[in-house]
């Protein structure tokens, strides 16, 4: 070994473009900043979505509606999916963690129970809102309803 076969180590180098080493590197003079504004000079910044003078997409996009930051959004689950569940897996009680077992719901969402089809079973449901139907239909069958 020798200076004359001496090489970087692999992947220590970057095969890019330098800038700003003369103007033989063809990347020298302006350095692809162009001629003279703002944007030649150090230290100069634009605003996120500046579009040169342009009015920005953010502002020629019209706004409309209103989005409730607090909105609770509520997964429904109605009584005849209960129904078939406790036919299916002979249960007595049908909670959070049941729901989530058959992919009904999702780690963090809020479940309603919702009144459409027909329930015979007697249960123990535990949710976190009920409609007055399917309240009525639980209680009419002889189970019980628990609020989370």
């Amino acid at each position: 070994m020798n200076l004359s076969n001496l090489k970087p180590a692999e992947g220590s180098t970057k095969n890019r473009k330098r800038i700003g080493r003369g103007t033989g590197s063809g990347r020298g003079g302006t350095s692809t900043r162009g001629h003279k504004g703002a944007g030649s000079r150090s230290g100069t910044s634009t605003k996120v979505g500046f579009e040169g003078g342009q009015m920005p997409l953010q502002r020629r996009v019209p706004k409309v509606g209103f989005k409730n930051p607090n909105r609770v959004e509520y997964v429904g689950v109605n009584l005849d999916v209960l129904q078939s569940l406790t036919e299916k897996f002979s249960l007595s009680s049908v909670d959070f963690d049941t729901l989530k077992q058959h992919g009904l719901v999702s780690r963090n969402d809020v479940v309603k129970i919702l009144g459409r089809g027909e329930l015979k079973a007697k249960l123990e449901v535990k949710a976190h809102a009920f409609t007055a139907t399917a309240q009525k239909a639980i209680e009419a069958a002889g189970g019980t309803i628990v609020k989370l």
